[in-house]
């Protein structure tokens, strides 16, 4: 850090404004905000600013501005101050020719707004897979490389046993980069919940919400995006790639869903008429529910075939789980296990609420 930081609490504020590009891939640029500028303020304060689209996929050079639409505010962890002044801005975008934003989460939006006494809760479970930068072998196995303990026998990455909520070196691979992750986002104010090493080596997952409708999708873009700067910092890849290693289990982002009637007295009924409406639009979910999913979803390693929908109290073998707590207590949430690590966190969002509620 430069000795400059040293005197941050006196420097005018900056925004970090996020974006996705052509290919899903986050952009960010910074600006000087103001001073008046606190973290307390929306995104409704916020200036739109403009980018060049040519640059990213997403224009052409001859009508290259593409609008950056403020719609997330949070504190920045990577230029921390004690007031929080600096800030991060997940941002939409309106391409050339395009009068409003016309995105997922848009989509997203207006369904939820459709049915607001509903109260949709949803809550992500993010996994991802720590890669290396030279040779894009998995984290763990060119840790154990460079320790020299790739022979040992207890050190057999195919057997992925013992590397699930794993303590210790020849298990817990890249803890240093999940805890820093976690940090960051509860600097950042996320509803970041928790973390836990997965089953395989090297692959992590953290838990973002619960919030209210599209909110967590906002929270899960940005906290993506915190994970790529920490990973930057550490030259490692956390991929989002739904099977990086064949015979590994795969990555995935379980979507926990309820709306008031299922969490309310009586709401398991509810639960077992959205199984119904589920079942029905099962392909419509499947389709988009991120690339590369058929590589995962294989009825293999605790997940259900791609080409079947099932659901089961407690079954982490099922398209849709409902927790046990659920079933006891007859009112609850379910966990749609079907979207892949990369999903757009949107459209499960905008799917869940529209096959259970739309007409």
């Amino acid at each position: 850090m430069s000795n400059l930081e040293n005197f941050s609490e006196h420097l005018r504020p900056r925004a970090e404004y996020i974006w996705l590009d052509a290919n899903g891939t986050f952009r960010s640029k910074t600006r000087t905000l103001v001073n008046s500028y606190t973290a307390g303020y929306g995104p409704s304060q916020l200036p739109e600013w403009t980018y060049d689209g040519s640059s990213t996929g997403q224009a052409e050079g001859k009508n290259s501005e593409v609008v950056l639409v403020p719609v997330r505010v949070c504190k920045d962890p990577f230029r921390p101050t004690k007031l929080g002044q600096n800030i991060l801005v997940w941002c939409d975008i309106i391409l050339p020719g395009n009068d409003t934003v016309n995105s997922t989460r848009r989509r997203a939006v207006d369904i939820c707004t459709q049915h607001p006494y509903k109260e949709p809760w949803f809550a992500f479970e993010q996994e991802y897979t720590l890669m290396h930068v030279s040779n894009s072998v998995p984290y763990a196995m060119q840790q154990l490389a460079e320790s020299n303990n790739l022979c040992e026998p207890d050190c057999d990455l195919s057997e992925q046993g013992p590397f699930y909520c794993g303590i210790g070196c020849l298990n817990a691979f890249g803890r240093e980069i999940a805890e820093e992750h976690y940090t960051a986002c509860l600097y950042a104010g996320l509803d970041i919940s928790g973390i836990n090493a997965e089953v395989a080596p090297g692959q992590w997952e953290f838990q973002i919400g619960h919030a209210i409708g599209v909110d967590v999708g906002d929270q899960l873009m940005i906290a993506r995006y915190i994970l790529d700067r920490i990973c930057e910092k550490h030259n490692v890849i956390p991929s989002l790639d739904p099977k990086p290693v064949e015979g590994w289990n795969g990555a995935g982002c379980h979507t926990n869903f309820s709306t008031r009637e299922m969490r309310s007295a009586g709401g398991f009924e509810k639960i077992l008429e959205a199984m119904v409406k589920l079942e029905e639009k099962h392909f419509d979910h499947i389709n988009v529910y991120g690339e590369g999913n058929e590589r995962r979803l294989t009825g293999d390693c605790e997940t259900a075939p791609m080409d079947k929908f099932s659901w089961g109290v407690a079954d982490r073998t099922a398209s849709i789980r409902i927790p046990l707590v659920s079933q006891q207590k007859g009112c609850g949430y379910i966990e749609d296990r079907r979207p892949a690590s990369n999903v757009d966190p949107y459209i499960p969002i905008a799917l869940l609420m529209d096959t259970i509620y739309g007409e």
